[in-house]
């Protein structure tokens, strides 16, 4: 008998049964099944209110007129407006009593307020530098005018003395995030979206078990959605016993409420104040392609390091206090985690260490990994505010690019305008080119996806599918010069209804590996053609196309 046989001989049995139990029993059953009632109930209520009292029936069609108009009138996306008008005109009673329900929910207000006392109350902490502003200006005033945008509307300042290195792949970034993990020496801060037990984080989280009791502050922050199928519903607790500081964001409970469609989508990693890693890669095996769930794992991130880790270190802050039911940070966490980690020699140390690394640079560029140089923007997105920064990022670079715009992101959902720059984009003559996932990993998404390819085709936009599996990365890249990579995927729930994160690069050599990479990725994708297009089954466009109507609510 052989090892394997062995192995089969003896390994443990599946215990189906009792998985089938713990599914029936689960906490996912539980709130789907609560909801579920909760929904009924509502639908029985208006059915019988429609059938016993007819004169309220009118009334209710009044409302719905009310509702209506309210949603016209509100400054929200028209795609958005539309999945809604739709149902409230075609169920005057349900639809419109339902709308009000879910946009009056208590803790929808509550995150909105906290969040916007909070960055009321930090729009100060950190001011746009004038002769930073004035030097890009003279390079590029149209880049300028987007800084400008950024920073008066979303508090979001431009930097200099920054480096950055990219990762192609979640494989590649993996050792490296270790690696910088075990130089923490005063705080590391953690938010992601997606976290799961394996080898990704089971190593994450013994070097940060060995921080935490060598007196290093750690703190972790992930999204409520995990404790439905990932995580235990107590997970925080466990992670505190070892030292290690731990909020879920907004967990999910059996209750209707839009706050529970507001997810905390973005991946931060940030040690010291002085590095961060972002982009698209959760800390789960999948990510690192140590699992195959949907083929191989396309997946990109950025390591930043020098003076723009700041906003990156504030925007956690921010998001760390709202999920603590806070409306203000401490004046002494400001102090210690933005400006003391700068106010000391740090920073001349830092914009020394910067200008050697960009002489380097411009002897020996192809050698190097770790590039210095130009400028970077990070911000971020809240699906309160009045102003989407992550889309006008997007449209920024689709408007002024001039030889080519290259895009990687898993879903296509797109609004009015970004079909508009899009399509502009690549009637000015300018190569618009856009890679998708060829294996994805939400059939629905990829369904939505397919109804805009020839539509975008038709106007010179190229896609791509990644064959040998899924792509997860989000990355523009234009003409060698700009570009960002962060979590906004192209569809609405990242343009709108997520809190994201990226960073905007101007004229930093980083880009070229970027687009290097970007050129690698399309050797091992297919295009695809409008025969291609007429040929794919006509039943999944036609539920595709029927998607649409719903789309900026899913």
């Amino acid at each position: 008998m052989n090892i394997q046989e062995e192995w089969e001989l003896h390994k443990p049995k599946k215990k189906t049964w009792g998985r089938f139990l713990r599914v029936i029993f689960g906490r996912t059953t539980f709130v789907i099944t609560a909801l579920l009632i909760q929904l009924v109930i509502l639908c029985l209520s208006f059915q019988w209110l429609r059938e016993h009292v007819f004169y309220l029936y009118g009334g209710f069609v009044g409302l719905s007129a009310v509702v209506v108009i309210y949603i016209i009138n509100k400054n929200q996306n028209p795609s958005y407006q539309l999945s809604w008008i739709i149902p409230v005109l075609v169920f005057p009673v349900f639809g419109a009593l339902f709308y009000l329900f879910v946009e009056t929910q208590p803790g929808t207000r509550a995150i909105d307020r906290r969040l916007k006392e909070i960055i009321k109350e930090t729009e100060s902490m950190l001011r746009q530098r004038p002769e930073v502003m004035e030097r890009l200006y003279r390079e590029s005033r149209g880049t300028a005018r987007l800084a400008y945008y950024m920073n008066r509307y979303g508090g979001y300042p431009i930097w200099e003395n920054t480096s950055a290195q990219y990762f192609p792949l979640g494989d590649d970034m993996y050792p490296v995030l270790l690696e910088e993990l075990r130089k923490a020496e005063r705080y590391i801060f953690m938010e992601y979206f997606i976290v799961e037990k394996g080898e990704m984080w089971d190593s994450i989280l013994e070097i940060l078990k060995e921080k935490a009791a060598a007196g290093v502050e750690v703190r972790f922050m992930y999204d409520g959605m995990c404790c439905l199928t990932l995580m235990p519903y107590g997970y925080p607790k466990q992670l505190e016993k070892y030292g290690i500081h731990c909020k879920m964001f907004s967990p999910v409970r059996p209750v209707l409420s839009s706050y529970q469609n507001n997810r905390d989508h973005r991946k931060i990693l940030i040690i010291d104040g002085k590095t961060v890693f972002t982009g698209g890669i959760n800390l789960a095996d999948e990510y690192i392609n140590r699992i195959d769930r949907f083929g191989h794992w396309k997946d990109t991130a950025v390591m930043i390091q020098g003076e723009a880790v700041k906003s990156f270190t504030l925007l956690f802050l921010k998001m760390w206090h709202v999920a603590k039911g806070k409306d203000s940070i401490p004046e002494e966490e400001i102090r210690k985690y933005t400006v003391e980690v700068w106010e000391n020699t740090q920073a001349d140390e830092m914009r020394a260490d910067m200008e050697s690394m960009r002489n380097t640079d411009m002897q020996n560029t192809q050698d190097k990994k770790l590039h210095a140089g130009g400028y970077v923007i990070p911000y971020g997105d809240d699906p309160y505010g009045d102003e989407r920064i992550g889309k006008q990022v997007y449209i920024d670079i689709l408007n002024r690019a001039r030889k080519y715009v290259h895009i990687m992101t898993p879903y296509l959902i797109l609004d009015d305008e970004m079909i508009t720059a899009l399509r502009y984009c690549a009637k000015r003559g300018v190569e618009t080119v856009i890679i998708m996932p060829h294996i994805p990993d939400k059939i629905y998404a990829y369904l939505l996806a397919r109804t805009y390819y020839k539509q975008l085709l038709k106007y010179g936009v190229k896609i791509y599918e990644y064959t040998p599996g899924f792509v997860h990365a989000k990355v523009f890249v234009s003409d060698d010069i700009r570009g960002c990579v962060g979590t906004i995927n192209l569809d609405f729930r990242s343009l709108y209804l997520h809190f994201e994160c990226g960073a905007y690069m101007y004229s930093n050599d980083v880009l070229h590996d970027v687009e290097q990479d970007f050129k690698e990725t399309l050797k091992q994708c297919q295009e695809i053609t409008k025969e291609s297009c007429d040929k794919y089954p006509k039943g999944k466009m036609l539920v595709g196309k029927m998607l649409r109507l719903i789309a900026p609510l899913m």
